[in-house]
């Protein structure tokens, strides 16, 4: 009899985290390594965020609470629905978890049967068709390259709905891509999903207020209200309040739902911390001045990747609209070989050779479902970055 479960043959360990550890590896061995391959942002917790976390071990709270949130941060995650995307949910329609991943991890389960399937466009965030996989379900991955601006389109979206879709899953801004949906590419989108009820939306807006020039942030069921009633609106302040790990992550969606996605939570992991839950209502309802402080660092950041590896022989890198990535296409690498005499058949090859002879960490493209891609996270400085991109198109310039 197998000691391990046969669910774990379906996944795969995360590739980004997969990174990470081997540039830290590098790194403890004395290698000069930048590490691009983390998504989180450089800045500290904001001070008036970390004092209420502070304050909530001052004063003792620090003992379970309900499953799914406290009054007050369920309160708060309202207040925001309503001020920054025009959606009022009842208390009973707000879950709160131990970061985004697990409350979508918490639908995902509480949701999928065998055979049911979940759209998901590619390029997409690396856990997504792993978690689909281990709820037992069957993702349904949609190639969504530079033609179309790494979105999905609606013909597209139509051609992969069947009887059996039970969950379409939209992100944007994007993690890897940083592309974002405008409110009228949303709303042709939501005019597909209106021909077919039986499909539900499980959108992931994380990346909400990093947002930059133009591109002004809209989501589903702001976007079609109809939808509200089968869409399920994730967040939390990993991100744009620099907490990632305070770990809290929240969604808002029809009541039914999210008494089943507690039941999940119930049984797994409980309440998330109540300290992080107290500097969460303090994120949400105090200050945000600096949210517009960092998306101009980012926006700096962000012009000096995209002109950098544009300048690399064989690469071509959009302009994102959010986040903090980039995900610059690499098919004038393919097939050549590195000066170190790697051959570059894929972008994993492109990755793992860029790490070992120029000392940069990355997230080759296969990982996020789309190649030959690869995705840099700018979330660091801008002296690690310009070095960075020398050394890129250094390793770029010696392909032959």
């Amino acid at each position: 009899m197998p000691f391990l479960s046969d669910t774990l043959s379906r996944v795969q360990p995360s590739p980004t985290i997969a990174m990470t550890n081997k540039a830290a590896e590098l790194k403890a061995e004395g290698r000069d390594i930048i590490g691009l391959s983390a998504g989180e942002p450089d800045f500290d917790t904001p001070a008036h965020i970390a004092e209420a976390g502070r304050r909530a071990i001052a004063e003792g709270r620090t003992r379970y609470t309900a499953v799914d949130g406290i009054p007050e941060l369920k309160r708060a995650i309202r207040a925001k629905f309503a001020r920054d995307n025009d959606l009022d949910y009842a208390p009973s329609e707000i879950s709160v978890g131990t970061g985004g991943k697990q409350v979508l991890y918490n639908a995902l389960m509480a949701t999928l049967n065998p055979g049911d399937e979940v759209i998901i466009p590619a390029p997409y965030w690396v856990s997504y068709p792993d978690m689909v996989r281990l709820a037992g379900g069957t993702p349904v991955t949609v190639a969504c390259g530079l033609d179309t601006g790494f979105k999905i389109t609606p013909a597209q979206l139509e051609a992969a709905i069947t009887p059996a879709t039970k969950w379409f899953v939209f992100n944007s801004p994007s993690n890897p891509t940083g592309a974002g949906y405008g409110w009228e590419e949303l709303a042709a989108l939501a005019r597909v999903l209106l021909r077919h009820p039986h499909v539900w939306v499980l959108t992931d807006d994380m990346y909400e207020h990093l947002t930059f020039g133009d591109f002004r942030f809209c989501t589903p069921a702001q976007v079609e209200p109809a939808l509200k009633p089968r869409t399920l609106t994730v967040n939390g302040v990993s991100k744009a309040y620099a907490m990632t790990g305070w770990r809290i992550g929240y969604a808002a969606g029809p009541e039914p739902l999210i008494r089943a996605m507690a039941k999940v939570q119930s049984q797994s992991t409980s309440n998330p911390s109540s300290i992080s839950q107290w500097a969460a209502v303090e994120a949400l309802d105090g200050p945000q001045d600096f949210i517009a402080d960092n998306n101009a660092i980012f926006a700096r950041r962000r012009d000096l990747v995209v002109e950098g590896l544009n300048a690399c022989p064989g690469v071509t890198c959009p302009v994102p609209d959010g986040a903090f990535y980039v995900y610059p296409d690499i098919s004038g690498c393919i097939g050549k070989t590195s000066a170190g005499g790697t051959a570059i058949a894929t972008d994993e090859d492109f990755a793992t050779a860029l790490l070992e002879e120029e000392g940069v960490a990355v997230v080759f493209g296969a990982a996020f479902g789309l190649s030959p891609n690869f995705r840099v996270s700018y979330a660091t400085s801008d002296a690690m970055l310009s070095e960075a991109c020398v050394r890129i198109r250094r390793f770029c310039e010696g392909l032959r």
